[in-house]
């Protein structure tokens, strides 16, 4: 019995590219190393904000992420990305309405994402989507733990009150499939998104590419006899 969704975020209900790429920019430029274009940021995201920054002082051309001062260039693209994470961000067409026809439908729903809680939160409220989520768990939020570490999905499902077997993972990318196969979830991926890796080979129950669909590929799991 299906009683709740732990949605990813980037890529999968958001399109948050172009703030990510800016606040990058704006760090590289700190450190002296030049501009990304948005087609070299977008295979660096989900892995969380020291994942990204460290690819992309990579790709750069290096910087001082050496010597254990990543956790401080880290900081900084936090200070210049999270008073600016919904100025371009927008949500994926028809996410919207998907997430306020299942929560009508009594749905829990939850946000279990490698972005920070508190840029999260403030992206969420930006856009309209806070008060959908009954649980909001950020890659901050289980220290340590980020996807494919089941700990954050288990959190949110811990969060919502339900079961791992009344839950299905909603993302995009390798981490969570990893992440909800390690928690006991099934899985479905927005075609899409944020990987390198077509959706379709990364090893989900289901794929879906319009949030129109989302509904019947609930519909067709196994444990969805029950639903709401």
């Amino acid at each position: 019995m299906i009683k709740a969704l732990v949605f990813d975020l980037d890529g999968t209900l958001i399109d948050s590219a172009e703030d990510l790429c800016a606040a990058l920019n704006r760090m590289l430029a700190d450190e002296g190393l030049r501009p990304l274009a948005l087609a070299e940021v977008v295979p660096m995201i989900g892995d969380g904000a020291a994942k990204l920054v460290e690819r992309a002082l990579a790709a750069a051309g290096g910087g001082r992420s050496g010597g254990g001062l990543l956790p401080e260039l880290t900081q900084r693209f936090l200070a210049h990305y999270e008073p600016h994470a919904a100025e371009r961000t927008r949500p994926i067409p028809g996410a919207a309405e998907a997430l306020a026809v299942l929560a009508a439908e009594g749905f829990a729903l939850a946000i279990c994402t490698n972005k920070p809680e508190q840029a999260t939160r403030r992206i969420l409220a930006a856009l309209g989507l806070e008060s959908y989520f009954a649980a909001v768990v950020g890659g901050d939020s289980v220290p340590g733990r980020p996807k494919p570490d089941p700990a954050m999905v288990l959190a949110a499902v811990h969060r919502l009150g339900v079961a791992p077997d009344e839950a299905v993972m909603v993302g995009d990318a390798p981490n969570d499939v990893l992440a909800a196969r390690a928690a006991g979830l099934p899985v479905l991926l927005r075609r899409g998104g944020y990987t390198a890796v077509p959706a379709e080979e990364l090893g989900a129950d289901a794929v879906f590419e319009d949030f129109a669909e989302l509904a019947a590929a609930i519909a067709a799991l196994p444990q969805a006899a029950l639903a709401p």
